[in-house]
């Protein structure tokens, strides 16, 4: 059995649960459970603290977790990351009071910054070779300027609406983060492969979150130009239409590329396009 630690509570967690769920996972989990199995697979889930995920994985209470990457590299425990996961994406930044005149980095020398990222903070800070001082704080770390505490912050941001809320403004992206697959170094082998085969799945409906099945219509003379641009996993189907000189051509294609390319898929003479999204893709 594979015990995987999420978030408890909070977006990470439903991003989380969807994402073994589509995986083809089942779990019969109530409301406030700690711990719950799947049906279907020798995967246990632990709902934790976020912070405390990377600990529990080097202490081998658990042996594998989602979290931000930006906890893992705070936490600097023995996990080793397994995957980046493409979801709960955002940035630790430095922000100041929008009243204030940012001159570059070197406006920190000498100030105070309130985080509850100290790890992070002190090594960037380190980098840019400027002495501040850092507070460590958990939670409302927004208020720190606007009572006396600290000059700056460096917190996590995805909108910046709650740094606007409390006015402060965005100076310097310190990094950024996602969600990530973590794991033990250590784990024996019938729970490495249950990993693997565990990997293998989320790989799958990742490929086929990024990409999409077209199928369209086109003239004989333009197979060869539109395969050139349009390869498919290997090379597209194509399937004579009862029009004459007409053919049906289908292939997966990158949804990014696909909006990239239409109009020149219709300059060729492709016409009755659809796009259909797809559930698994095994590559």
């Amino acid at each position: 059995m594979l015990r995987i630690a999420i978030q408890k509570s909070g977006r990470l967690q439903e991003d989380s649960l969807k994402l073994l769920k589509e995986s083809g996972l089942h779990f019969n989990n109530g409301k406030d459970q700690l711990k719950a199995k799947a049906d279907n697979f020798p995967v246990e889930l632990l709902f934790l603290r976020d912070d405390d995920i990377p600990q529990y994985i080097e202490d081998q209470v658990a042996d594998a977790g989602i979290v931000g990457e930006n906890i893992l590299i705070e936490k600097e425990k023995k996990n080793e990351l397994i995957r980046r996961l493409d979801f709960a994406k955002c940035r630790l930044s430095i922000a100041i009071p929008r009243a204030e005149t940012y001159t570059g980095s070197t406006w920190l020398q000498g100030k105070n910054i309130a985080t509850s990222y100290p790890n992070i903070v002190r090594k960037f800070l380190k980098t840019k070779n400027i002495e501040a001082g850092i507070h460590e704080i958990s939670g409302s770390v927004e208020i720190a300027p606007g009572i006396g505490l600290a000059d700056a912050i460096c917190d996590i941001v995805s909108s910046g609406s709650t740094l606007l809320s409390n006015g402060l403004k965005e100076v310097e992206t310190v990094m950024t983060s996602e969600a990530v697959l973590i794991a033990s170094p250590n784990l024996a082998s019938e729970k490495k492969a249950v990993l693997n085969d565990l990997l293998f799945r989320i790989q799958s409906v990742q490929s086929a979150k990024n990409n999409k099945y077209i199928l369209m219509n086109c003239p004989n003379e333009a197979i060869e130009k539109i395969t050139q641009m349009i390869p498919g996993m290997k090379s597209p189907t194509i399937m004579p239409l009862g029009r004459p000189g007409w053919s049906s051509l289908h292939s997966v294609v990158n949804e990014n590329d696909f909006w990239k390319k239409i109009n020149q898929l219709k300059s060729y003479g492709a016409e009755g396009i659809l796009v259909i999204p797809i559930e698994k893709m095994i590559v």
